[in-house]
């Protein structure tokens, strides 16, 4: 017969692990909500130009969409850049390094415009498009990446397309 000792020793461990496993059920009550999150390229201007440097400052506007139940947030959109078909450049929105209460919150049912500024650097690659975009020419854009949704509990990396022009 086992010591009461052992006994309470094996029960408490027995809990740790249902206890374990009842958070990470939880955690992925949220996964089909977080699914529901939809990025859309909706906006690429011109913000500065810098002809010494051969450099320009682009503002890329995703339009997000929260077609869930429950209240989300982004911490990470990272992006591939096209330009008339050709890649121009990988960007990055983060708020990787602000606590989640102080990130901007997106709630059902209301979008929300979030904006980056893309680094555009003039190669000989990319000159025609370099050229298109600085003259204020008719050009369409395409992005491609992945974005980080997170709620409470949980976070869910989703990839996503989107094109504007």
């Amino acid at each position: 017969m086992a010591s009461r000792g052992r006994i309470v020793i094996v029960a408490a461990f027995i809990a740790l692990g249902l206890g374990f496993f009842g958070y990470y059920y939880y955690a992925n009550l949220d996964i089909p909500e977080l699914e529901k999150v939809q990025l859309e390229l909706v906006d690429v201007k011109v913000l500065e130009v810098n002809s010494i440097d051969n450099r320009a400052n682009l503002e890329v506007s995703f339009l997000v969409t929260n077609s869930g139940k429950r209240t989300v947030t982004i911490s990470n959109i990272n992006y591939e850049l096209f330009a008339n078909g050709k890649n121009i450049g990988n960007g990055q929105y983060s708020t990787e390094d602000i606590a989640l209460p102080g990130r901007a919150l997106i709630y059902p049912s209301q979008p929300i415009l979030l904006t980056n500024t893309f680094d555009f650097v003039y190669t000989d690659r990319v000159a025609n498009e370099y050229l298109s975009i600085t003259k204020g020419e008719q050009v369409s854009y395409t992005t491609t990446g992945t974005l980080t949704v997170e709620s409470a509990w949980t976070l869910l990396d989703k990839n996503f397309e989107s094109s504007f022009g």
